[in-house]
């Protein structure tokens, strides 16, 4: 560890923060409007495929100064006020119809931070986000997992039996000594009983690990990206999504100069991909949005988000293919 990456949660959340200088926020950001939103097509876990439409609500910054996020730049500077939630989703969910005749299967609600943060999402708009929700098979939404428990349990009622709830965690690594340095504020006991509790409660568990976080070389990031998906499942997990860890926060970019971090390959990716879905525990994605910031050549980049893609659709890699 660099000596002057700090060794407490409070000097390394003013390190984080410190090494923001410069990095502006979107300017272009409305509380009565969704940030981004997008139509996915997701395996379902069931033999079918699920139409997804995701919204990315605009929201008040995570209060958790995780070392590597950069989610802080999508979001406002201050809190919404009750009812910006229920307009946003209204506004995207009637442009989204006025675009596609085909309504979508699932809905995904990412908010940036954790949907069950009350200072993030007003309670009093939970009823009327399970209402717009409850038209969905399924509703995915983010959350911390020191927010997990009880508080969870109203609104899940409230989607009614014909909607699934999902809960997203970030366990990003099963490594305890990298994880306390990732600044996220739990360890591993504390996501178990989180994913005990969802489990316990019928609600859905989608975790994100990360591929070669800081502090690891690219064959420890590898092996530990693997290790992690595999504790994700241990722990009840019923999706995993690999992310490859980036830069663009300062933070990232002064471990990057200390020799404390380096972006993954793109060979290490499909590894992971290919030895999470080796595991046949349940289902297995990789992130591939912004692929080509982790390979130099275009054309392999182009080739490789391809080939993930295909492997996050038939969740099962091409029989025979080379490694690369």
């Amino acid at each position: 560890m660099p000596e002057s990456y700090p060794l407490t949660f409070r000097e390394r959340t003013r390190w984080i923060l410190d090494r923001r200088q410069g990095i502006a926020r979107d300017a272009d950001l409305s509380p009565q409007r969704v940030s981004h939103s997008l139509r996915e097509t997701e395996p379902d876990g069931l033999g079918g495929f699920a139409s997804i439409l995701t919204l990315f609500l605009t929201n008040r910054e995570c209060p958790w100064r995780c070392l590597m996020c950069d989610l802080w730049r999508h979001t406002l500077g201050h809190p919404i006020r009750p009812g910006d939630v229920l307009r946003q989703i209204d506004d995207a969910l009637a442009a989204d119809s006025a675009s596609s005749p085909v309504r979508p299967d699932w809905l995904k609600l990412y908010n940036a931070g954790s949907f069950f943060d009350s200072g993030a999402i007003p309670r009093e708009d939970l009823d009327g986000i399970a209402r717009r929700a409850s038209s969905f098979r399924r509703l995915v939404v983010e959350c911390h997992p020191t927010l997990v428990g009880p508080r969870i349990l109203p609104f899940r009622d409230a989607l009614g039996c014909e909607t699934r709830l999902e809960v997203a965690m970030g366990l990003e690594t099963a490594h305890p000594e990298v994880l306390e340095r990732l600044n996220k504020g739990f360890g591993l006991p504390e996501f178990a009983r989180a994913c005990d509790f969802l489990k316990r409660e019928g609600v859905d568990i989608r975790v994100f690990v990360l591929l070669r976080p800081p502090f690891m070389d690219e064959e420890t990031g590898l092996d530990w990206a693997i290790r992690s998906t595999r504790h994700a499942f241990d722990c009840g997990a019923d999706v995993v999504t690999l992310i490859p860890t980036r830069d663009g926060n300062g933070a990232m970019e002064a471990l990057r100069a200390s020799g404390d971090y380096a972006p993954p390959r793109i060979s290490s990716l499909e590894a992971a991909l290919r030895a999470g879905l080796g595991l046949r525990r349940g289902r297995v994605f990789a992130d591939t949005w912004d692929l080509h910031r982790f390979c130099a050549d275009a054309g392999e980049a182009a080739e490789s988000k391809a080939r993930l893609e295909r492997w996050n659709r038939l969740q099962d890699p091409d029989p025979g293919e080379p490694g690369h």
